[in-house]
């Protein structure tokens, strides 16, 4: 396993341009950390960020979520980076509760907004 901090990236489908967006602006600054990422949320990264190095995991409604969730509760998550769209109703919004509530048990910091996921990025050092 790396020692690389990780960090696990997910968007719903109204922020997945804004995800690709950080992706692209701060492609130096991800490019210290090994990422986790759902499935489209993956893809939209790479297609553009392609030098990032990213695991793509299922779609989150088919059960991305959940194994972020699990890479949480096993430690293989230091970060998780979640740009939620509060005005959307979702589908599989029980695995989003799921997976925050397992952020804030574990205790790793978790951004759900690009102002907060730039901070992180800005403080974190390899």
């Amino acid at each position: 396993m790396s020692d690389k901090c990780c960090i696990a990236l997910i968007a719903h489908d109204q922020k997945k341009d804004d995800m690709a967006d950080f992706a692209r602006a701060r492609k130096t600054a991800l490019a210290r950390f090994r990422i986790v990422a759902t499935g489209t949320t993956g893809g939209r990264v790479l297609e553009a960020a392609p030098e990032l190095n990213v695991m793509r995991l299922k779609s989150g409604p088919l059960g991305g979520d959940q194994q972020i969730g699990a890479m949480i509760a096993t430690g293989e998550v230091d970060m998780l980076i979640f740009f939620i769209d509060p005005l959307s109703a979702l589908p599989h919004d029980v695995d989003v509760k799921a997976l925050t509530r397992l952020a804030t048990v574990y205790d790793i910091p978790m951004a759900l907004n690009r102002a907060t996921a730039e901070k992180f990025i800005d403080f974190q050092k390899d």
